[in-house]
């Protein structure tokens, strides 16, 4: 009896030790190489600039994470990446975007709560509050972070900046560096600073941003509408999300209703946001709201809303703009864009009108956890808009669609 699984084993370890491991490898060094020559040849300053305009983008999808192994190869292959450094310039680069805000927004103290963690976090390593906290939301900041990460990376790639290991990513990011780089590498972070902010200042001044002008009272000019379509991927912030809402019949937005509720999305157990384990989500920096230990796999609409953000491709995340203007982010899963969308299937796409209980997303539980993901549904205000302070349901049992979980 423990003969056929012993054998069975040993075939699996013989044909990873032999076949897979070494066709692996060979697809990994070919990457690197591939890699290496962008950054080492003759047009290194193009492949610097391209790489570090789309890396924030990449971070939207999730698949930034490939990035990693590229980087463990060039470091085996070369004993050093040029990759990374660039990685750590553009965290920077999104986070002096959302330190321009926090100026420009200087006197909204609801603003100041999600802008300044945002900025902290980003210049440490962590993008997703100011990506999705602040920079989308605007669009904008987004833009002018991935310009200035463009041409710091620019600088970085002609002075060949290498690092001896991945590190921290942003501001620690120099510790990583080797020696010889870091003088130049401390002026490419100057400019991952600089530019951003000073882009993002201008431009917000000019939208009226330090004049308490909303997000919903913003109009996308052409240059705009540009940079939102080369960014988004089925991807877009909130002001991409208010032309969305703006496309909708105005008869379908005033038939929405506007009770103050905010049901839950799904049947199970509400939690606090603070006891979700993603500290992204549970340190509030993406704003207030709950947690959902679901029974079941499926994720309806909380109130009648419009649907501003729909990740159809990974189906794990779905953004509600309610008639008061109130954005709701509804996030299924920690760490389920890494699924790619596998297990996940959509219901609504991006500028469709539901009301309460219409369904969004079916998601299978079993696959999620077999992915090694936990399945907790978080449903985060982004934006509170003109809706007054938010009261939270955060223990007990709620039916999907009928329990309200959040009040305004």
């Amino acid at each position: 009896m423990i003969i056929v699984p012993f054998c069975s084993l040993l075939l699996g370890v013989m044909t990873a030790h032999f076949i897979v491991g070494p066709i692996g490898w060979a697809i990994g060094t070919w990457i690197g190489d591939v890699v290496m020559a962008g950054i080492s040849g003759s047009f290194r300053v193009v492949f610097g600039a391209i790489f570090g305009a789309v890396y924030a983008p990449l971070v939207i999808t999730g698949l930034h994470h490939m990035t990693n192994a590229v980087d463990l190869q060039l470091i085996s292959q070369t004993g050093g990446t040029m990759l990374w450094p660039m990685i750590a310039l553009s965290n920077i680069a999104q986070g002096s975007a959302v330190l321009a805000m926090c100026v420009l927004q200087k006197k909204d103290e609801d603003a100041q709560q999600v802008n300044i963690p945002a900025c902290l976090s980003c210049y440490l390593g962590v993008t997703e509050p100011a990506i999705f906290g602040v920079n989308l939301k605007y669009v904008f900041p987004f833009v002018c972070g991935m310009i200035g990460s463009s041409c710091a990376a620019i600088v970085c790639t002609a002075f060949s900046c290498t690092a001896n290991a991945i590190g921290v990513g942003g501001l620690p990011g120099i510790l990583s560096m080797q020696p010889q780089s870091i003088p130049m590498y401390a002026v490419c972070m100057a400019i991952a600073v600089v530019i951003p902010f000073a882009i993002c200042l201008i431009v917000g001044k000019r939208k009226g941003i330090d004049k308490g002008v909303g997000v919903e009272d913003i109009t996308l000019d052409g240059s705009d509408v540009a940079a939102a379509a080369t960014i988004s991927a089925g991807v877009s912030g909130s002001a991409v999300g208010a032309a969305v809402a703006a496309a909708v019949s105005s008869e379908a937005v005033e038939s929405l209703a506007d009770d103050g509720e905010i049901d839950a999305v799904a049947n199970g157990t509400v939690i606090p946001l603070s006891e979700v384990e993603d500290q992204v989500f549970a340190s509030g920096a993406m704003g207030e709201g709950v947690g959902i230990n679901p029974t079941d796999g499926e994720v309806v609409a909380p109130c009648d809303a419009v649907v501003t953000v729909m990740m159809e491709e990974t189906g794990h995340a779905v953004g509600l703009t309610l008639k008061c203007g109130l954005e709701l982010l509804i996030h299924i899963g920690i760490d389920t864009v890494e699924m790619n969308g596998d297990g996940f299937d959509c219901h609504v796409r991006k500028g469709a009108v539901v009301h309460r209980g219409d369904k969004l997303v079916s998601f299978d539980r079993e696959k999620v956890a077999a992915a090694g993901h936990k399945d907790t549904i978080m449903m985060i205000v982004t934006d509170k808009g003109p809706a007054g302070d938010l009261t939270l349901t955060e223990s007990g049992a709620v039916e999907a669609g009928k329990t309200p979980v959040i009040r305004y």
